[in-house]
Formats: C-alpha cells, structure tokens, sequence
C-alpha cells in the first residue's frame, strides 16, 4: 500500500507539472497580442526622411535639391505651356482649312483667321510674296518665288515650335546624374561623421545611407516627366508641322489659279 500511494503521488506530481507547462505558453501567447496592440498603438516619429535631408544637409546638398526642384517645376510649366499651344494650334489648323474653302480669295481668307495664329502668318507671307512678284517682273517665276517664301515661313514655324524642348531634353538627360551627385556627397558626409563619432553600428550608417539615397530618387522622379514630356511635345510638334505643310500647299494651289485668272 505504501508503494501504492507513492506512485499515485508521484503521477499526481507529474500531472500536476504538465498542467503548468502547458498552461504557461498559452498565457504568454495570449498576453502577446495585447502587448504588440499596445506598442502598434503608439505612433513612432520616423526622424530619417527629406525633412532631415534638408535640416541636416550643408550648402552643397541643399544647392542640388533647389537645383532639382527648379528643374521639375520648369518641366511641368514647359510641358504643360507646350500641350496648351499645340491643342489651340489645332484648332487654328481646321478653322484655316475651313477659312481656305469658304472664302473666294485668300486675302478674305487671310483676314478671318487670328492674329497669333501661324497659319494666318503663313497666308501673310504667300500674300505679301505674291505681290513682290509683280513689282519684279519676269526675273523670276512666279511658282518658285512662292514656293520659295512658303518654305520660308513654314521654316519659321517649325522653328518657333521648338522652342524649350532643348529644356526637356537637358533634364531628362541630366537630372538622374544631378540626383546621384547629391547622393554621393550625403554618403561621403555620412562616413565621415561616422568615422568621427567612433560608431559604426546599423542604425549610425543605414539612416544616413538611407538619406542620401533620396537624392537619386529626387533626380528620377524630375527626369521621367521631362523625357516623356518630351516626347509627347515632339509627336505632336511633327502633326502640327505636317498640317501647316498641308495649308502651304493649298495656299498655293490658290496663289496660282488666282495668277492664272489675272
């Protein structure tokens, strides 16, 4: 009996012991989510970012991120000054070709088109060239004198068009290399003031690091725009072109049989 009851005490004991094993981790677990509800609770302030790149940076970082900023701001205003032309000189472009098959003459023509449209510019120029050419006489025919001063003012337009793309073209091609700049002296500055303070651990390099880095996303962010704004602004520029090409020629047409009727 004796035997008997030690064994009882002792599987008693044993049980007892898994009881508290297994009881533990169930505590622990069940009081882990409210410990990391509490800490997820508390906001913590991120003190690496463009605020502290700005704050912390010396005159040259600060020069390149000015420099950066001047071009994006730059950019937009060209692409979208650009975008706005191009959609009026379209407009202009149907109500010139319209103005060319309602009116008799291309005088009255020239008259109902607007005053900074380059189409009435273009009918202008063929004008004033077709009267130049009676005062000259027979020195010169009279189909390629016009032709001559249509290429001209067609030469003009294309010119006056291109206006700021050599802009776009510059920041797309430099603004990436600009923003790397900026990065490579964040990163210099930030060895150095590791190496004088002693510490090398990862929060004293990755957040300096990680500071400069933004240089080069900066520059990224400036030169996408620029290079498809570029090429938009270059697509359309081509249309524009072929249109005024396209008025030229019937301005033309219309030049000759009007010299023919004289």
């Amino acid at each position: 009996m004796s035997r008997l009851s030690a064994l009882l005490k002792a599987a008693c004991f044993v049980l007892v012991l898994q009881c508290v094993v297994l009881l533990t981790p169930s505590s622990a677990v069940a009081q882990e989510p409210s410990a990391s509800k509490t800490t997820q609770a508390v906001p913590t302030e991120n003190p690496y970012g463009l605020k502290a790149v700005w704050a912390q940076g010396d005159l040259v970082a600060k020069g390149t991120l000015c420099i950066l900023v001047f071009m994006s701001v730059a950019s937009w205003y060209l692409i979208f000054s650009k975008l706005l032309e191009q959609t009026r000189m379209m407009a202009q472009q149907r109500a010139a070709m319209g103005s060319l098959s309602k009116e008799s003459t291309l005088d009255q023509a020239t008259q109902t088109l607007q005053t900074n449209s380059p189409f009435r510019y273009v009918a202008q120029e063929a004008v004033s060239s077709a009267a130049r050419h009676r005062d000259m006489g027979n020195s010169i025919d009279f189909n390629e004198w016009v032709m001559l001063s249509l290429q001209r003012a067609n030469t003009s337009v294309g010119q006056s068009m291109q206006k700021g793309l050599s802009f776009l073209a510059t920041v797309g091609s430099t603004a990436p290399f600009v923003g790397l700049f900026g990065t490579v002296w964040g990163i210099y500055n930030a060895l150095v003031s590791i190496g004088l303070s002693g510490q090398a651990s990862i929060d004293k390099v990755a957040g300096p690091v990680g500071e400069s880095l933004i240089m080069t996303a900066i520059g990224l962010a400036v030169a996408v725009p620029a290079v498809l704004g570029y090429n938009i602004v270059v697509r359309r520029n081509k249309l524009i072109v072929q249109g005024v090409q396209k008025f030229s020629g019937q301005i033309h047409a219309n030049l000759l049989v009007e010299a023919a009727q004289r």
